[in-house]
């Protein structure tokens, strides 16, 4: 698909906060913001549509990648809730709308729905991982964080592997944008991406591989991926077995965070 990207109006980047911690209300808004940079350099990157509207931002894609919707808003309006409910219905794959504000009703379109919370974390000290931690700078460690990501969230819709379709190699090239790998004796076995923007950091796709689980990979991956963010205060979106993990490293639960999605549970 071709590149294009429209706009009711110009983007601006958000102001960096005051403080190096983040009030528990301004949070949502906060990871909404951070998603959004995430999921436009990954669209832009893929070579698929990014729309962009005053309450939301969304990244069309093809049939594998599907259709991701980022609330921007605690309230869409009566043309934006249209909108989106078009970009569903004509999406050329799954769709997913994330609401961090948990303010948007989209049962109309036939989406299941959960929550996950919004978990902030003060700047601060980081303990070395227990296993070796590098950035990811090169096509092969990429190609191996890519695969780790989708068998660790059973991302069907990228099987069979197609190298650099998940992960494409200017996705790293992007301003803020990193991804770790973690090894377990020289073997990759975990991996995460971060984002930074406007003095805020984010995690994703913090993942292991199925081979290596409950052997402290998750831990270590995201001790090394969070060691270039200690000074930056950091959100992300945690699931519930990822909580506990979050928790022991000094997240704590902002707000409820709802997504829609067209595909039904597992």
């Amino acid at each position: 698909m071709t590149t294009r990207s429209t706009s009711s109006g110009p983007h601006v980047p958000e102001p960096a906060p005051d403080s190096t911690s983040i009030p528990l209300p301004d949070a949502p808004r906060l990871q909404a913001r951070n998603s959004a940079v995430l999921w436009t350099a990954t669209g832009l990157s893929r070579g698929h549509e990014v729309v962009r509207r005053r309450g939301f931002v969304a990244i069309d894609g093809d049939e594998r990648a599907g259709l991701r919707v980022l609330v921007q808003e605690p309230g869409l309006g009566p043309d934006e809730l249209a909108e989106v409910g078009e970009l569903v219905r004509r999406a050329a794959g799954p769709a997913l709308v994330e609401d961090p504000f948990s303010a948007t009703d989209l049962s109309g379109l036939g989406l299941r729905s959960w929550q996950m919370p919004v978990m902030t974390r003060r700047p601060g000290p980081v303990a070395a991982p227990a296993l070796d931690v590098i950035p990811v700078r090169g096509p092969e460690d990429l190609r191996a964080a890519e695969r780790i990501v989708i068998e660790g969230f059973d991302l069907t819709g990228f099987t069979p592997h197609r190298p650099g379709e998940m992960f494409p190699p200017s996705l790293i090239e992007q301003p803020g944008v990193d991804v770790h790998l973690a090894l377990y004796d020289g073997v990759p076995a975990g991996a995460a991406l971060s984002v930074v923007d406007a003095g805020i950091g984010s995690h994703y796709w913090v993942g292991t591989s199925a081979a290596f689980r409950s052997r402290g990979v998750g831990r270590a991956v995201m001790l090394g991926a969070l060691a270039p963010l200690a000074h930056l205060p950091v959100t992300l979106t945690a699931s519930k077995l990822g909580r506990p993990l979050y928790e022991s490293l000094g997240y704590t639960v902002a707000s409820p965070s709802t997504w829609w999605s067209s595909t039904p549970a597992a």
